[in-house]
């Protein structure tokens, strides 16, 4: 006599919703069946957005794996499990790119930075470098919270003042005005550097 009564039975004819029901009742069996039927869809989705074969496969594994761990997501009266696995590898997919974007944009920051300051700083020209960096640290440091966050967004992150408005929620042109006021304040604080 079977011991576990809640567990479901499923087979390749079972339908997606009794595997879904299983996969919330932690049912291994069900997730490889599961895997079998849309691994190849999420995972050829995955390549076309990524154009990156080790990447795809990451997010096809992500993507399985948070099903299995928050089953509770997917809502069967809102659309079919095999749309709502394509959404999920597209917008994993996609903030793997934009993850992706801004890192190579910190990178060649960083690299045009690297190239522009000479192999070899004299101990004097290092300590009027450092004292820069200070002088604008604390500059900063006199600004909003908001609007230093808004500013080492827009610098260290790279993102755009539409896509800080879009992110934040803020309409874009409080973001341009909040920008713009931070901007001339630091430019009155440092204006001695100039």
């Amino acid at each position: 006599m079977d011991s576990t009564p809640s567990l479901l039975a499923v087979n390749e004819q079972s339908t997606d919703l009794e595997i879904f029901l299983a996969i919330q009742k932690q049912q291994v069996k069900a997730l490889d069946m599961l895997y079998d039927r849309y691994g190849k869809l999420v995972y050829s989705t995955a390549v076309q957005i990524l154009n990156n074969v080790e990447e795809a496969e990451e997010v096809t594994q992500e993507t399985f794996l948070y099903l299995w761990q928050r089953s509770e997501i997917y809502q069967p009266k809102r659309g079919s499990l095999s749309s709502f696995l394509i959404t999920m590898t597209r917008s994993r997919s996609i903030d793997r790119l934009r993850s992706r974007k801004s890192s190579q944009e910190k990178l060649q920051r960083f690299q045009t930075f690297s190239d522009c300051i000479p192999h070899y700083n004299p101990p004097l020209e290092f300590v009027t470098v450092q004292e820069r960096v200070n002088l604008v640290n604390e500059a900063l440091k006199q600004l909003s919270p908001d609007d230093r966050q808004l500013l080492e967004t827009a610098y260290y992150e790279g993102l755009s003042q539409s896509e800080i408005a879009k992110r934040d929620c803020i309409p874009l042109g409080t973001v341009k005005s909040r920008a713009r006021q931070a901007l001339k304040k630091l430019r009155t604080v440092l204006n001695h550097l100039v």
